[in-house]
């Protein structure tokens, strides 16, 4: 399916400012030669630019790559800016990213690892 972003293996954010004039190559040039990562192994890469109002997202799929793209009309993502690394988010944490939120939430309820006694 097109931009099935559920498929996606793990979610990784691309902190810093990234250029939104780029596209699959350059995105996926930032993914394979700043980080050295593998653009290919089903992951979803999200990236902001210096206005916060838009964001790419990058995904391999099995016969290609899909670049989702999305513009809010107002409002602004809070993006980690504090400096340009790549950080693995959680669904949750992508979701609270996605309706506005920072993705670090103080009150929220952390899953606790079972224990074996």
């Amino acid at each position: 399916m097109l931009g099935d972003i559920s498929k996606a293996g793990r979610i990784f954010i691309i902190t810093g400012y990234t250029d939104m004039r780029k596209s699959i190559d350059g995105l996926m040039s930032i993914v394979a030669h700043t980080y050295e990562m593998d653009p290919y192994n089903k992951s979803l890469y999200l990236f902001c630019g210096r206005r916060s109002d838009r964001i790419k997202a990058l995904l391999y799929e099995s016969d290609g790559f899909v670049l989702l793209y999305k513009r809010l009309e107002s409002g602004k993502y809070q993006w980690p800016r504090n400096k340009e690394e790549v950080r693995t988010l959680t669904r949750q944490q992508l979701r609270w990213l996605l309706e506005g939120l920072a993705i670090e939430q103080p009150k929220a309820i952390e899953s606790v690892k079972k224990r074996i006694l």
